[in-house]
Formats: structure tokens, sequence, C-alpha cells
């Protein structure tokens, strides 16, 4: 459903008193959504190695989001408005279980989840021609930084992000974030970079930093080949040079086969041993409506992969519970995917793939560490009825490893989203 741009202004102005139903507030009214989006999530993760503390972690919960993003004023200068609210409700969980990142803790009872948590959030937006800025809250994909949204609520970041597409086929970012609010948090920090695993990165004394830099673009010189540049930099902790190649060659009538390649820099920006070269490559196989893919990874440097802790990151065998970033990490995987569309069932999706990894650094004397994991994805999205969109997705995990832990993971995600206008 959509207002009328009149009714709407009116409402505006008798509320607010903003003056909006001039003519250069009419296309910030009128080209606005809305959208409520929900997520209802159960997840299960069993410890299965003999020294676990914890035997299992299983919560439920329900998430709505919900997502407003104006039109833009007319002139040189467009102005816009986009909002966001939050709500994370418990469904299920207990002290004994807690833990699967969907639910925030209590800060009183760690152990314990609350009830429920929401945030709000705000981002003003500019735009001149084809380039837009945007500050307040933001939730960026680029190679160099990337929200995680695989639980209940995303992750949002807080700060100031210019994109601009002046040149045809050439997108160019450039941006500073100072806080972050985690996917199970209400709350903006300061950021840290991520330690977890045998990645072997050391803080000096300062373990947080409210500066993240970031910087780069995307060129598309063909529709089957792009290139980008990207940099990040946390300051006083690592800095961090990514570049990227994608080529996608058609092989006849539903065949085409994709060449993914990605190179990472990292190194210490004053606080930290950061040191790492990360390179990966992913190779995809279509034909009608199977894909097989191959993946290989491998680190190189005094550490493993960095990148802003609770955030995703651009190597590219990241995937349902492990990222292969350890120092020295050798990995490879094997993926296959069958969208059922093409035998009469649209909607329905499967991914399945294994991942090892080997060679990782344990440290003076130990052998080398070793992981594997395998991952199983069901999907279905309704397609016709009072169900339509609603969408349904099981997801199965199990790693095991030397020097980690050694888990069996399921989640479940039923979601919908519905536009208000």
């Amino acid at each position: 459903m959509r207002y009328k741009p009149k009714l709407t202004c009116q409402l505006l102005a008798s509320s607010i008193g903003l003056g909006l139903c001039t003519p250069t507030f009419a296309a910030f009214v009128d080209d606005s959504t809305a959208v409520l989006d929900t997520r209802n999530f159960y997840m299960n993760r069993d410890f299965r190695q003999d020294s676990a503390t914890q035997a299992k972690a299983e919560e439920w919960a329900q998430g709505f989001m919900l997502r407003f993003e104006s039109g833009y004023t007319e002139g040189p200068i467009g102005l816009g408005l986009d909002a966001t609210g939050s709500l994370g409700v418990k469904l299920d969980s207990s002290p004994d279980r807690s833990g699967t990142g969907i639910l925030k803790s209590d800060r009183e009872a760690p152990k314990r989840a609350q009830d429920e948590y929401g945030e709000a959030g705000f981002t003003v937006k500019l735009r001149a021609s084809k380039s837009t800025l945007k500050l307040g809250t933001l939730q960026p994909v680029l190679p160099a930084l990337m929200r995680n949204d695989s639980r209940l609520l995303p992750q949002t970041f807080r700060g100031a992000w210019l994109n601009s597409n002046e040149v045809e086929g050439l997108s160019l970012d450039l941006g500073r974030i100072d806080k972050v609010n985690l996917r199970n948090s209400s709350d903006n920090e300061e950021m840290t970079v991520f330690k977890g695993g045998k990645r072997n990165i050391v803080l000096g004394s300062s373990k947080t930093s409210d500066e993240f830099l970031f910087g780069g673009g995307r060129y598309q010189w063909t529709p089957q080949l792009a290139t980008s540049y990207y940099y990040g930099g946390l300051d006083g902790i690592y800095q961090q040079h990514l570049v990227n190649l994608v080529h996608q060659f058609p092989l006849g009538e539903g065949q085409s086969f994709k060449s993914d390649i990605r190179f990472a820099r990292s190194t210490d920006d004053g606080g930290s041993n950061v040191d790492n070269d990360a390179f990966g490559a992913l190779f995809t196989y279509r034909i009608d409506g199977h894909g097989l893919t191959a993946g290989y990874q491998r680190l190189n440097g005094d550490t493993g992969f960095a990148y802003i802790d609770g955030s995703d990151n651009a190597l590219v065998n990241l995937v349902q519970i492990n990222d292969f970033g350890n120092q020295d990490e050798r990995s490879w995987q094997l993926r296959y995917d069958f969208d059922f569309a093409t035998i009469g069932v649209p909607g329905l999706t499967f991914m399945t793939r294994y991942l090892s990894g080997d060679n990782v650094d344990r440290g003076v004397g130990l052998s080398e560490g070793k992981t594997w994991e395998r991952n199983t994805d069901i999907a279905y999205v309704v397609q016709s009825g009072p169900l339509k969109n609603v969408g349904l997705r099981l997801r199965n995990a199990t790693t095991r490893s030397n020097f980690g832990s050694d888990l069996d993971e399921n989640r479940f995600i039923v979601s919908y989203s519905l536009p208000l206008w």
C-alpha cells in the first residue's frame, strides 16, 4: 500500500510542523518505502569434544526489523532519511543452554539471556548527481567491511559512508566508522580485531579502536569481467589491502563458468603483530539448475587473517561455522548447488559442501592443526497462496578439529517481509 503524498504531507506537517507539503519535499514522501521483516530463529549447537564445559547451546527467538527508506528532496543536493527499528524476543533459553548468539546476554548474569532486546537507528543521506553520502547507522557489505546477518538481528555500524557512481561501470566507496553494534547487542561499542582459533594475533596496550577507515572501488570492465580494490584500516591495530577479480564465461545455453579470485595483504598499525597474506579462489561450473564449485585458500605470515570482531569477512572459505583463516592454514572446498525450479518446483533450493584445512601453526613443538567442516542448506520460499513469500530454511553443519571445538549444529529459520507502503 502506498500513501498519497498530499495526504501524507498534511499529516507530517500537522504533527511535526516541518512544512513538508512543498513540491521540494514531494519526492521525499512519494518515493519512501517501509518494510517489516520478521525472522523466527531456532538454533541448536552440540559440543562434541570431551573437554567441553557446556554440553550444548540451544535457543529459540523471534525477531522483528522495521525498515523505512525515504526518497530525496528535489534540488542539486537531495536530502533523505532512513530509519530502522529492531526487536528480538526470547521464546526459549536457559542458563545451561545459552550462547548461540541469537539473544543478548544479561549484564548481571551473562549465562542468562534477556527476555528481549532491541535498537533504533537513523541515517541521514545526501544525494548529488550519482553520489550518495550516508551519516548514522550503516550496514555495509564491502570486501573491507561486511556486516554480519547470520543470526536473529543484523549487525550495524555507526559512521559516514560516501558512495559514488559518476563514471559508468565504476563504483567508489569512502567511509569512516567509529562504533559497532553486534548482532546480539543493543549497544554501540568500540571495535577490535577477531583473535579466535589459531590466528595468533597479539594486541598491545590498546585493545579496541574507535576509528575504522575504508575506501576503494569496483569496476565492471565488461558484463562478464569485474575487478575491485579496497582498503580497510582499524586505527592502531591493523591495515589491509584487498584485491578481487570476478569473471563469468558463458559456455552455451544454460551453462557458464565463473572465476572468483581474491588476495588480501594485512599488516599491523603499530598496536599489534598482524602480518598475513591471504589468497583464495572459487571456480563454479553451472549447467541448468546444477552448480559445482571448487575452492582453494592459502594463508601465509606471522598471524592469521585480520578483520573486525563480530563481522563477516572476504575469505572464500568463510562458511557456516569456520572461515579457515588461521595462521598458515591451507584449505579447500567442494560445493554442489541445485535449483529445483528447473524441474518444476520453483522456490526450492539445495546446497551441500565440504571443506578441509591443514598446516595450521599450533605453536612450537605441536603438530599441524587440522579442521574439516560439512554444511547442508535446504531452503524454500512459498510461491503462492496466503503464505506467499514466507521463507523456510534448514541449515546443518558439522565440524571437527584438533585445536578448536567439535560441533554439530542445526538452524531453522522462518522469515517473511511485509511491505507497509
